[in-house]
């Protein structure tokens, strides 16, 4: 069915442009694209007013499947994505078991199959078991299809096996997401290394336990000329660090997420274990520096971390809940509240962390708005405020420190290949 997209503000990420233009999807594609289209369609959208931008690529999402779907599933990730514009997500490797074999990479890319048409991208064990010790088979799990390597949940603390891996990723051109936390500093602790770790009498979790790691895998991209991403970046040091390194032409791209732009760790003194993520929520110091790194384009992608816990595990005391927040159905929102609403960001440079970027490091064939371009779209009204309720998110899981929060800018229509797959009633 043709599908004809009419009076929109259409956002082109990469020249930094906004037009007003209408579009034309034929064939899972984007058939036909300018001011004043008149022709036949089997469905009309009047986009007056609204944003028309290329599909989210929420490059890091835990999905929980196989193993841990009383979290979260496949099938229950995908509707959640839709209902935040996500249509591309890659969806991490810590399940149970490990997506550490091409059957296992199988399984999801079957599953999601299934699903609503999201586009799921595995991202496979860069160790068997995700234990850190032993290598997987890289030429296999590509293969079969999976997109990066990464343990991310455990960081990988032989020097040695991170540099083996990055060699072999090197050779099959495969992105490596690095988790930066040295282990032996962070293990069990809950919250930030700070003034609120003191006020609950608590072990922190440094900084530097990031900054360390950030710097050491930095270094062996430099080493070995491989493509290393620095995943949920979440200090301002960490920033400064990337930030040089790519000055000296190292392959290296970092993300960022909302609550690193958003909040502090003052958070956890009235949200306990909702606010409890690995990294840590850190200072207001750090936040400006997570911002001051997106404006400058030291940080390439917004990403979610999205990380679906059970209402039980998560109303254990702090230092016994498990870390992690949902965001696939607020992270649109959230960067339009925190960065275009306040200036430090305009809609295209966005998008382009959103969308273009994440799936340029992924070498997805997704993110782009041109003739021709696979036809995942979001439409959104940038202005219309509304609070985020997780009792209705379409996630298993409702566990997020935004409850209750009033944010602008909200998603009508998410379409895939061509597709409608939500419109917001």
């Amino acid at each position: 069915m043709k599908l004809l997209i009419k009076n929109g503000r259409v956002i082109h990420p990469v020249t930094g442009t906004i037009l007003l233009q209408d579009l034309l999807l034929e064939n899972g594609r984007v058939g036909l694209m300018e001011h004043g289209l008149n022709c036949e369609a089997g469905r009309t959208i009047d986009a007056s007013g609204l944003m028309v931008a290329p599909g989210l690529v929420d490059m890091h999402v835990h999905l929980r499947d196989p193993g841990l779907t009383y979290k979260e599933d496949i099938f229950t990730g995908c509707a959640a994505a839709a209902r935040g514009g996500v249509t591309s997500m890659a969806c991490m490797a810590n399940t149970s078991p490990a997506v550490d074999c091409p059957e296992q990479v199988k399984y999801v890319l079957d599953r999601a199959a299934q699903a609503n048409g999201v586009g799921v991208y595995p991202v496979a064990a860069l160790s068997r078991g995700l234990r850190g010790e032993e290598p997987t088979d890289t030429e296999a799990l590509k293969a079969a299809g999976a997109v990066a390597l990464s343990d991310d949940g455990n960081n990988v603390d032989s020097a040695n096996l991170m540099r083996d891996v990055l060699i072999r990723a090197r050779q099959l051109d495969l992105p490596v997401l690095c988790h930066c936390e040295d282990t032996s500093m962070v293990a069990g602790r809950a919250v930030n290394e700070g003034s609120v770790s003191r006020q609950l009498w608590l072990e922190g979790r440094p900084a530097i336990a990031e900054e360390i790691m950030v710097m050491r895998d930095a270094m062996l991209a430099e080493e070995t000329g491989a493509a290393v991403h620095i995943c949920h970046v979440s200090t301002a040091r960490s920033v400064d660090i990337i930030r040089k390194m790519k000055k000296k032409g190292v392959r290296i791209t970092c993300e960022t997420c909302p609550q690193y732009f958003t909040l502090t760790e003052d958070e956890v003194l009235t949200q306990g274990a909702q606010a409890r993520v690995n990294p840590p929520l850190r200072t207001q110091k750090d936040v400006q520096g997570i911002i001051a790194g997106l404006k400058d384009g030291t940080i390439d992608v917004i990403a979610t971390d999205h990380a679906p816990h059970s209402v039980e595990e998560k109303a254990r005391p702090l230092s016994r809940a498990p870390s992690g927040m949902i965001g696939l159905e607020t992270s649109l929102a959230l960067a339009l509240t925190r960065l275009y609403h306040t200036k430090k960001l305009d809609l295209p440079s966005i998008i382009r962390r959103m969308s273009t970027n994440p799936a340029d490091i992924l070498h997805l064939s997704r993110g782009h708005m041109s003739l021709g371009a696979i036809a995942d779209l979001v439409i959104f009204d940038p202005d219309e405020s509304w609070i985020i309720d997780p009792l209705l998110f379409a996630s298993k899981a409702r566990n997020t420190p935004f409850a209750g929060r009033t944010v602008k800018g909200r998603v009508k229509y998410t379409i895939a290949k061509g597709e409608v797959i939500y419109q917001d009633s």
